[in-house]
């Protein structure tokens, strides 16, 4: 399988090795528009994804399989892979459509907004990786051959917090793997002292919305109440952490808009045979979160020298990305969106952008991460949920650790802004 996708990965780079060879060169002379501000890492890895999402497109299911691959596992990375079984109910699944039908815009002012309009996804056990730092193995030490369980054991011999991180990756919805995300996540475990929960949620388009959001309810009912035979026990809500980079971003925030509206109407969700109600999280750590699946603000044009995002023009119902025809698209029932209806682009849940402000009261502290305001192209989407949707609910830290609010709203500073 990783032989396969090795292939997959060369094949698909193969045609563009005079672009990389150009990049290499110009930026060597210095001639390249962005070698003043970027290293030659950084400049070939934005040019290649730049040709991945807005070249000449490749096949969703051939691109998808491409970003699947397994590299391997070394170093001082503990591993634990483990399968989150379904309840015996099939109530979180219809408590999850209940909530998406509550929460849905009004497309027209006055009118009731319609009832449907999504596949309703089965429940599917939910695969993920504990992740941990382990601390004292030489830098390319192989992965030790014990059982997932045992592996669970001896990361745990390691953890010194009781922080867990329920992790989301990034990719748009339909790309990678929490294979891909084994670095950053050990980068959490290090600087946290916790472990990570890398969940591998259902990719768009053969799973749209809201396949991947109940696969991380599900995720996150089982950090609360593990069945028997569990690897880990319990962890109280007061402990975890829900964080994501881009679209992991979006379905935390999503995931944190279902928990406040089942929290605030106390419905409880039957787990395992057992009503259990649903606290709310410590926090959330975010990195650039996706919020506006639309793609509507005014960073998405402005910032476009530096961000390898393609512009909302492709993303747009009229100019939708013409990719090939393959297994996975177009889907049966035609949709421009990869991952979703394109009537539940305004959706709360698929758009958190789109949630108004009484939909964030009682929200736990949330940290945004980004790059600088002229170069992030998702950098108006974080600035809007916090300003102007949540200044009345919740409080705004600056990086330096102090309060400052002006007329209502938010004077954000620095390259990455600390807001809880």
């Amino acid at each position: 399988m990783e032989k396969k996708s090795s292939l997959s990965i060369a094949k698909l780079m193969l045609p563009k090795m005079p672009m990389i060879g150009k990049n290499l060169v110009s930026h060597t002379l210095g001639i390249s528009p962005n070698s003043a501000h970027w290293d030659l890492k950084t400049e070939l890895t934005v040019n290649i994804l730049r040709y991945f999402l807005y070249g000449t497109p490749f096949p969703i299911s051939k691109t998808q399989a491409a970003t699947l691959h397994d590299s391997g596992i070394k170093g001082r990375i503990w591993i634990s892979k483990v399968t989150l079984a379904i309840p015996s109910e099939d109530d979180i699944r219809q408590k999850l459509f209940k909530v998406i039908e509550e929460m849905k815009v009004p497309l027209d002012p006055g009118q009731s907004p319609q009832e449907g309009g999504f596949q309703k996804p089965y429940l599917a056990p939910v695969e993920g990786e504990w992740t941990g730092h382990r601390a004292y193995a030489p830098k390319n030490a192989p992965r030790l051959r014990i059982s997932e369980a045992q592996q669970y054991i001896e990361m745990m011999k390691e953890v010194t917090s009781p922080v867990t991180i329920l992790y989301m990756h990034g990719g748009a919805h339909w790309l990678l793997d929490p294979a891909s995300y084994r670095g950053p996540c050990k980068k959490l475990d290090k600087l946290t002292g916790g472990r990570v929960l890398s969940l591998r949620y259902r990719l768009a388009p053969q799973n749209p919305f809201p396949a991947a959001l109940l696969d991380c309810l599900v995720a996150y009912l089982h950090l609360l109440y593990p069945p028997e035979n569990s690897l880990h026990t319990d962890v109280p809500a007061e402990n975890i952490v829900l964080s994501g980079d881009s679209a992991g971003g979006n379905l935390s925030l999503s995931l944190l808009l279902l928990l406040l509206h089942l929290h605030k109407t106390s419905t409880p969700i039957l787990w395992n045979g057992v009503s259990r109600h649903l606290p709310l999280p410590a926090g959330l750590a975010l990195n650039s979160p996706w919020t506006d699946l639309l793609r509507s603000s005014p960073s998405m044009e402005t910032n476009s020298k530096y961000d390898y995002i393609p512009p909302p023009s492709l993303f747009s119902p009229s100019h939708s990305i013409p990719y090939p025809r393959c297994k996975l698209w177009p889907t049966a029932t035609p949709r421009s969106n990869v991952y979703c209806e394109d009537a539940l682009l305004m959706h709360p849940l698929v758009s958190p952008l789109a949630a108004d402000a009484s939909a964030w009261e009682g929200s736990p502290p949330i940290l945004f991460m980004e790059t600088r305001i002229d170069v992030e192209r998702l950098w108006d989407e974080s600035d809007e949920i916090v300003i102007e949707r949540m200044k009345e609910q919740a409080r705004i830290l600056e990086e330096e650790g102090k309060m400052k609010e002006q007329n209502g709203s938010v004077n954000g500073g620095g390259t990455n802004r600390a807001r809880l």
